[in-house]
């Protein structure tokens, strides 16, 4: 065995960047290449076979897989077989008498390529769609990478040391600045995975749901997201070092608050979830609120996204959707009446222009024929004579305004091949 200056981390024992004797001694020890021969080894071996799991468990969701990435070695899962067996052949070599001193060299690359992957991996997948992702991965990869070069020099150990001085006085309670930064470290590891939880069940949950179902799944998503974000604080917070039984006080605060001033914000999540729950509004349902119709593409935890055929998006609080009328235009029967007017001369022969009509409607493809179409004469105009058509249609969400666009030119081209005259406006102006 040989002596190194060392700094201690969990008993895998380096020596300083300064300490260039010891460097020597490590490189120079006749147990360092066989050990470096065995990780490569095992590093090959590891990368086989997280790649052969990926061909069989591999699930993307989002377009991301958070185990086992895109190219294995950026998933979760290589670095974490890795580790285990570089533990194992630690064990193998200090069973057989050989010195692992090579082995702690490779231990705290290991272990920050998976604090990378584990961070960059859980924020992809709870925060994929969010514009800052790519800058905070950037800074995440220099911090660990930092963080590793310090330990290696032997800064890390002093800052920290230097931290645990730093004490404050707080209620009582002697607070140091680096259990504040490891409880910090740690806080947001567990909302991070507790967001990545989230996300997952989320995703899972309302892969190839539709209708009601897809309602139901959407209500449940919202409850396990709120139950994962809330043990995650409640763990943050414990981790900080703050009492959770001094929250009580907070939680009457917090009361107070939404007796007050957060009474529309709770009055919104509120409704949503007892929207969700008596599936009244179901995603994919074609609405009319406040004189704004579309279809329902999202129900949130405190609004809700409805999308108008002209691709404009309402975003609707969901307390408006409760105590406000709404039209449900498929809530039980998707038939939807549908009508056109039209006007033809006196002189023209009322039974055969209804007769036009109704068949012009009943030509198209998306108009029932039970019930069929049916024309009426309304009203005698100063112009000529007032029809109006009226037909159903089962599939509003395909549209209206195409459909009743095809109903009228039919009725135009049944008319002009018929010599069925349609007037135009006739105003008599006398001159004196």
């Amino acid at each position: 065995m040989i002596a190194l200056t060392t700094v201690s981390t969990n008993n895998l024992l380096l020596p300083t960047l300064n300490d260039t004797a010891g460097w020597q001694q490590l490189f120079s020890h006749p147990h360092f290449g066989w050990a470096m021969v065995a990780v490569a080894a095992i590093a090959a071996f590891s990368w086989v076979f997280v790649r052969r799991l990926a061909t069989v468990f591999s699930a993307q969701v989002n377009g991301i897989d958070v185990l086992f990435g895109r190219r294995v070695i950026d998933g979760v899962m290589f670095p974490i077989v890795l580790l285990v067996l570089t533990f194992f052949l630690r064990a193998a070599m200090a069973h057989g008498g050989y010195d692992t001193i090579g082995l702690r060299l490779v231990f705290p690359f290991i272990f920050a390529l998976l604090s990378i992957n584990v961070s960059v991996k859980v924020l992809a997948f709870a925060f994929h769609k969010s514009a800052w992702f790519a800058s905070v991965r950037r800074l995440i990869v220099w911090v660990v990478w930092v963080l590793v070069a310090a330990w290696f020099s032997g800064i890390l150990t002093l800052v920290m040391a230097e931290l645990d001085e730093m004490k404050w006085v707080i209620g009582g309670h002697q607070v140091a600045l680096g259990d504040l930064l490891s409880g910090a470290l740690t806080a947001f590891g567990l909302v991070a995975v507790a967001l990545w939880l989230s996300a997952a069940v989320d995703a899972r949950l309302l892969s190839n749901a539709s209708g009601a179902e897809l309602s139901v799944r959407k209500a449940i998503s919202n409850i396990v997201r709120v139950v994962f974000i809330f043990v995650g604080l409640m763990m943050a917070l414990s981790a900080v070092g703050i009492d959770l039984t001094a929250l009580s006080v907070l939680g009457g605060a917090l009361g107070v608050g939404i007796g007050f001033g957060l009474q529309k914000l709770a009055a919104n999540y509120v409704s949503g979830f007892v929207i969700l729950a008596e599936r009244s509004l179901r995603i994919g349902d074609l609405v009319r609120v406040d004189g704004f119709e579309g279809h329902i593409t999202d129900i949130k935890a405190r609004y809700t996204v409805i999308q108008a055929p002209g691709g404009e998006e309402a975003v609707v609080p969901n307390e408006m959707l409760l105590i406000n009328r709404v039209e449900n235009l498929s809530l039980a029967n998707k038939r939807l009446w549908q009508s056109t007017s039209v006007t033809v001369g006196y002189d023209s022969d009322t039974t055969k222009v209804i007769a036009l009509l109704e068949g012009a409607a009943a030509g198209q493809a998306r108009v029932l024929l039970d019930p069929g179409p049916h024309a009426t004469l309304m009203s005698f105009d100063a112009d000529g004579l007032n029809f109006r058509l009226g037909f159903w249609i089962d599939d509003p969400e395909n549209g209206r305004a195409n459909v009743l666009s095809e109903v009228n030119m039919a009725i135009l081209d049944a008319l002009r091949a018929n010599q069925i005259d349609i007037p135009y406006p006739q105003r008599v102006v006398h001159m004196r």
